[in-house]
């Protein structure tokens, strides 16, 4: 699985939003001034994952996007889900696949599936919480001269 700019971007978008929870609507010049995203891009991203659930927005002077859920409920296995499609190292992998005379006796199968199983495993575990524990504190340090 490669994880393009629209995943990357998503997942960017949301922590940022993360670290904001329960602090009201974050306007998209904010989350793509703090993220370096571009703004008109992010705009069609944050389309995606307020249709899919994951964020709400507001509109007005006053308004902007949250999370539909908190932190704690929304993991990366989701998000890129909706941005890049579920994760198949291989077709084969899919339990509706036939299209292949080697399928019950392909051993390079098991590896696929097993890649698929673990990756899985750790994007759906991991959720924006986890992120926004892992990122660096938001307070800026002073530098003193002597």
């Amino acid at each position: 699985m490669r994880i393009t700019t629209k995943g990357e971007y998503g997942i960017r978008a949301l922590l940022e939003l993360a670290q904001r929870y329960g602090e009201g609507p974050v306007p998209s010049a904010v989350i793509a001034a703090a993220q370096h995203v571009p703004e008109n891009y992010l705009d069609q991203i944050l389309l995606l994952l307020r249709r899919a659930g994951l964020i709400r927005s507001i509109r007005g002077p006053a308004g902007g996007h949250m999370l539909a859920r908190a932190p704690e409920e929304i993991n990366l296995g989701e998000v890129l889900a909706v941005l890049e499609g579920t994760f198949e190292p291989m077709e084969c992998v899919n339990p509706d696949f036939s299209d292949c005379m080697l399928l019950e006796s392909c051993t390079i199968r098991r590896v696929w599936r097993e890649l698929k199983h673990v990756t899985d495993e750790v994007l759906y575990s991991t959720t924006l919480a986890h992120l926004v524990e892992q990122s660096q504190p938001r307070t800026e340090q002073l530098i003193y001269f002597i």
